[in-house]
C-alpha cells in the first residue's frame, strides 16, 4: 500500500520537526517580532510626543513609589532637589552611536525627601580605557528636566564594584536604581531619570533613539512565510511520495535489494545446477558428432561397396571382347 511510508520512523520524524517548526513560526517567533514592533511604535510615540508637551513636576506623571512603564517612559518631567554625589556610580561597558562610552548615575535627593537616580550622561574613555576626570555636579538646591527611563536588568544581578581598575571609583554593569541603592544604603525609588542638554550637572547628553520603525514588522511576517513554506513543503512532497516512483519508494527499494544477500545453500545450488546443465550440453554435443561421424562412414562404405560392384561388371563386359 502506498500509504504505508506515512508510518516510516524517518517520515514520522520529518512531520514532527516540519510541525515543530511551524508551529514555532506561528506562535512564538512571528508573535515575539510583532511585539517588538509594538513596542518600537510605543516608544517612538512617547519621544515624539515628549518632544512638543511640557515638562510636568515627577509626582503627577508617577506618584510616590509608581514604577516607570511603557505609558511613562521617556515622558519630560521636572524634579527639584540636592545632588549626593558621594553615592556616584559609573556603568561601564556602554555604547554611545557606536562609540565604547561610561554613563555617570548620581542619586539625587527631592525637596519632599524622596532620593531619584539621574543619569548625568556619558563620558568617553580615555587612551587607556579608563574613567577621564570630569565635572562634578553643582552644589546646592537645583532644578532639573530629565526623561523618565526604565532600569536595565541584569540577568546575573551583579552589584557595583570598586577595586584597582576603577582607582576605588564604584562602576556597575547596568543603569539600575536598585544596584546604586544597594551599594549606597540609599532608598532610591524605581526607575532613572535621563538629563537633557543645558541642564544643571549635565556632561554629555545622551542622544534620543531614533524613531524609525525598525525591521520588525516584516520580520514578523517573514517567520509567518517561512511556517506556511514549511507545511506547503510537506505536504507536496507527502503528495509525491503518494504516487508511483516516489522517491521514497525507490530509495526503500533499492536499500532492500542491497540489503538482500543470498545464502551459501542458494549459491551452492545454482552453481550446481549451472554445471549440470554444462555437462548436459556437453553430451549431446559429442552424441552429435559420433551419429554423424557413424553416418559418414555408413555412406562411404556404400559407395566403396557400389564402385566395386561396378568395376566388376565393367570387367565382365571387356572379357568377350579380349576373346573375340
Amino acid at each position: 500500500m502506498r500509504l504505508k511510508f506515512l508510518l516510516r520512523p524517518s517520515w514520522l520524524a520529518l512531520v514532527v520537526g516540519v510541525l515543530a517548526f511551524a508551529f514555532a513560526c506561528f506562535t512564538l517567533l512571528s508573535p515575539w517580532q510583532f511585539s517588538r514592533n509594538d513596542q518600537r511604535e510605543t516608544q517612538n510615540n512617547a519621544i515624539e510626543a515628549s518632544l512638543s508637551a511640557d515638562p510636568r513636576p515627577l509626582n503627577d506623571v508617577l506618584p510616590p513609589g509608581a514604577v516607570p512603564d511603557s505609558r511613562t517612559e521617556w515622558t519630560n518631567v521636572t524634579i527639584t532637589g540636592t545632588y549626593l554625589p558621594a553615592h556616584e556610580v559609573v556603568a561601564r561597558l556602554r555604547t554611545v552611536q557606536g562609540q565604547p562610552a561610561f554613563e555617570v548615575l548620581t542619586p539625587l535627593r527631592t525637596t519632599d525627601g524622596q532620593v531619584v537616580l539621574v543619569d548625568r550622561g556619558y563620558l568617553q574613555p580615555d587612551s587607556r580605557t579608563e574613567v577621564p576626570p570630569y565635572a562634578a555636579p553643582p552644589d546646592g538646591t537645583v532644578t532639573i528636566v530629565a526623561r523618565i527611563r526604565q532600569d536595565e536588568n541584569d540577568p546575573k544581578n551583579r552589584d557595583a564594584f570598586a577595586d584597582a581598575s576603577t582607582h576605588g571609583r564604584l562602576q556597575s554593569y547596568v543603569v539600575d536604581s536598585r544596584v546604586v541603592a544597594r551599594s549606597s544604603g540609599l532608598d532610591i525609588r524605581p526607575g532613572y531619570f535621563q538629563l537633557d542638554q543645558d541642564q544643571p550637572g549635565v556632561l554629555d547628553a545622551l542622544p534620543l533613539p531614533q524613531t524609525d520603525a525598525g525591521p520588525f514588522f516584516s520580520y514578523a511576517l517573514q517567520w509567518i512565510a517561512f511556517g506556511i513554506m514549511a507545511i506547503a513543503g510537506l505536504v507536496y512532497f507527502t503528495v509525491r511520495e503518494m504516487k508511483p516512483g516516489g522517491v521514497l519508494n525507490e530509495m526503500a527499494q533499492r536499500e532492500k535489494n542491497r540489503r538482500r544477500r543470498k545464502s551459501v545453500a542458494e549459491i551452492l545450488a545454482e552453481d550446481d545446477a549451472a554445471a549440470r546443465g554444462a555437462t548436459v550440453e556437453g553430451g549431446g554435443g559429442r552424441r552429435a558428432d559420433k551419429t554423424a561421424a557413424r553416418s559418414a562412414t555408413v555412406e562411404g562404405g556404400g559407395g566403396r561397396r557400389a564402385g566395386g560392384a561396378s568395376g566388376t561388371a565393367g570387367d565382365r563386359e571387356e572379357q568377350p571382347v579380349r576373346r573375340s
